[in-house]
């Protein structure tokens, strides 16, 4: 059984910046395709940012040059750093895992296969 725990929320003026951090329980971490991904009130959970265990990278769109994924697999620790922040960007993030495809860098939440609690983040303008 994998294990996620989220922390950093909070509450931030736009332009302003955040530290997610994602601990993962399990002996093989530094194997896992990871993702963040997150929901506004009202509308449906969106991803936000993946990486594989060769460190490849993807971002949304909406998130590219302000967001940056990465993890310390010393620590079995990933992590999003979100900088210019929006209040567009308000939202509960999650963390997720694919234990089964470690080159992965998928945008579907259905191809992770664990899930932390979520943190909320809050924007204000």
């Amino acid at each position: 059984q994998v294990q996620l725990v989220e922390s950093g929320g909070g509450l931030v003026q736009a332009g302003g910046s955040l530290r997610l951090s994602c601990a993962v329980s399990g002996q093989t971490f530094s194997r896992y395709a990871m993702g963040w991904f997150r929901q506004a009130p009202g509308k449906e959970r969106e991803f936000v940012a993946a990486d594989n265990w060769i460190g490849s990278t993807d971002y949304a769109d909406s998130v590219k040059g302000r967001f940056t994924i990465s993890r310390d697999n010393a620590k079995n620790t990933l992590y999003l750093q979100m900088n210019s922040l929006k209040p567009e960007d308000t939202a509960v993030y999650y963390c997720a895992a694919d234990t089964s495809k470690a080159y992965s860098l998928s945008t579907e939440s259905n191809d992770y296969d664990y899930w932390g609690q979520g943190t909320q983040v809050t924007v204000s303008s």
